[in-house]
């Protein structure tokens, strides 16, 4: 089974994000409905959730809060699929 990294992330406006995996794959992801509970309640202010930060597997933010790899990678390579 292959790890799956995010490479590569873009902010896009609003609560989207372009990512680029480690298996060529890319799309974005439409965090708007992801923004709930405690870690994630704060970026809802978009001056910190564009302010995110890429580490050898995944983005992160300030606050501790991200997501893994897996579940970004299913919601952005949908998102590409659509707009294909």
């Amino acid at each position: 089974m292959t790890t799956i990294r995010v490479t590569h992330a873009e902010y896009i406006g609003e609560y989207k994000i372009r990512l680029t995996f480690s298996t060529g794959e890319s799309g974005y992801v439409d965090f708007t409905d992801y923004l709930k509970g405690t870690m994630f309640e704060p970026l809802k202010e978009k001056t910190l959730f564009s302010d995110f930060k890429l580490n050898d597997w995944t983005i992160y933010w300030e606050n501790g809060a991200d997501f893994s790899p897996e579940f970004l990678h299913d919601i952005a390579v949908k998102n590409q699929t659509i707009l294909s």
